[in-house]
């Protein structure tokens, strides 16, 4: 392995900018810091506490970390899963904490599997940031707007920013990453440079979410994630209704619909969707004893949108993008942040295996990002292109004989416990989706699920009551079962 040339005797201290300083910006730069002084540049002014970051609307729907995503922070960030749990944040365990109707039918809350991290956005980054911006090593530029890359098509050598102060300086680097959002202008800077445009890819379902806090009623406190999936398979526009825990004693419920079933925006109407839009009004029974703590919140910007740029010939020297950057995804899997986690994971590791001024670094750190991306792309494209007026390339035969397979897969993990292991695995990020295909899984996949599937939510007396207060749930309380 090379050593960082930082810290070689007498050497001149390596030196990185990190485009923006959000969650893929800090990680980047947890990632850096062992290698090189890292600069974050940020146009807007972070908050000093777990609140609303300007620049981020999405944060206010529900957002979880899949256990692929929270093993790639704790890589980074040492004690990072800890912080949050002691913050708020649930550790809740998959499927044994899940209410889950996937589109087959409903996950039985088998033994712990996986798991899954869940509170508020604004909790998750500020705990992420707080902890880099301690690094001694991590500078974070506020209010400074991104102008353009220095350099030229083969090299990037720094960025030039303008300053709160309106001043316009050069910042030089060995390794600029862009990490600046779904709202990334890197394919322009890029282009100004002289290199070759990335093919990109899109996939629009006309998704829209509306989410809403409720305060949790009394005796909650261990209350599982509960959600509502659609079928992609039925001539109708997906709709979805989830309630995740989060800090404070609260319910997060985030609804949502492609194009021609779009969730509410009123307060009258945010209920009644819950029970009658979806296919199982589970959602509406709940938060019917739930206090409304705030009104509906309404975001559209939803598009599947990838920029390929590991397929770009003559790829610079000195710059690589990760997380929305390259990606962005139907937020209703749940994937960004994890892939985020997971491309700075493979910065770091390219970076310490080969030193920031390795030729064919920028490529290969490119590489490695893309494949988390490719299966996060691969889960949200193969299914929302089959809603109503979807926008997108149509699916080849490939693609249309993998989707009936995993049909066939997601029928025999309401029932095969090895199915189900096989499925948390490859959604949480955490294995490779051939593990869908080990000869184990197929054969499972062919023989169908050994248990008959649930005909309602899988919800405990106990936890029916505390919402409730009656023992039963809107339908036949025999049907719901932890099945071990």
């Amino acid at each position: 392995m090379s050593e960082p040339a930082s810290t070689s005797p007498g050497a001149a201290p390596r030196r990185t900018v990190v485009i923006g300083g959000g969650m893929a910006g800090m990680l980047a730069a947890a990632a850096l810091s062992a290698y090189a002084d890292v600069t974050v540049v940020e146009r807007d002014v972070l908050p000093d506490g777990p609140e609303p970051r300007k620049g981020l609307p999405q944060a206010r729907h529900v957002h979880v970390i899949w256990s692929g995503g929270a093993r790639a922070m704790e890589e980074l960030l040492p004690g990072v899963t800890d912080a949050w749990l002691a913050s708020g944040a649930r550790r809740i365990p998959l499927p044994t904490g899940l209410v889950s109707m996937q589109p087959r039918g409903w996950f039985r809350r088998w033994p712990e599997m996986q798991f899954m991290i869940a509170c508020s956005r604004d909790l998750l980054d500020w705990v992420v940031r707080e902890r880099v911006v301690k690094n001694e090593r991590v500078t974070v530029l506020q209010r400074t707007e991104l102008l353009a890359l220095e350099g030229g098509a083969s090299r990037v050598t720094g960025v030039r920013v303008r300053t709160a102060d309106d001043e316009e300086r050069i910042l030089e680097a060995d390794l600029v990453v862009d990490a600046s959002g779904r709202g990334s202008r890197a394919s322009f800077w890029l282009q100004a440079l002289g290199v070759p445009e990335a093919p990109l890819e899109e996939v629009d379902s006309g998704l829209a979410y509306s989410s809403r806090i409720f305060r949790a009623p009394p005796g909650t406190e261990e209350f599982p994630l509960v959600n509502v999936q659609s079928d992609a398979t039925v001539p109708v526009p997906g709709r979805t209704t989830t309630i995740e825990p989060i800090e404070g004693g609260r319910w997060l419920v985030t609804l949502s619909g492609t194009r021609g079933g779009e969730p509410p925006a009123s307060a009258e109407e945010f209920e009644a969707f819950a029970r009658g839009s979806v296919r199982h009004p589970v959602v509406g029974e709940l938060i019917a004893h739930a206090e409304p703590l705030s009104d509906p919140v309404v975001t559209r910007s939803t598009v599947n949108r990838r920029r390929f740029y590991e397929k770009v010939k003559g790829w610079p020297e000195g710059f690589v993008a990760i997380g929305d950057s390259v990606a962005t995804y139907n937020p209703v899997y749940g994937h960004g942040l994890t892939v985020a986690a997971q491309g700075a994971v493979a910065l770091g590791a390219q970076v310490g295996e080969h030193g920031l001024t390795a030729p064919g670094l920028a490529r290969r750190v490119q590489r490695g990002v893309a494949r988390p991306v490719a299966t996060a792309w691969e889960f949200a494209t193969s299914t929302d292109i089959h809603y109503p007026g979807a926008i997108g390339k149509a699916p080849g035969l490939a693609n249309r004989l993998l989707g009936a397979y995993v049909n066939r897969l997601m029928l025999a993990a309401t029932g095969r416990p090895l199915v189900a292991k096989a499925f948390f695995d490859v959604v949480t990020l955490s294995k490779p989706t051939s593990e869908l295909l080990r000869p184990a899984v197929v054969l499972a996949v062919l023989r169908g699920p050994r248990r008959p599937q649930l005909t309602a939510p899988p919800l405990t007396r106990a936890e029916w009551e505390a919402v409730t207060g009656r023992a039963e749930g809107p339908e036949d309380p025999a049907a719901r079962e932890r099945a071990a």
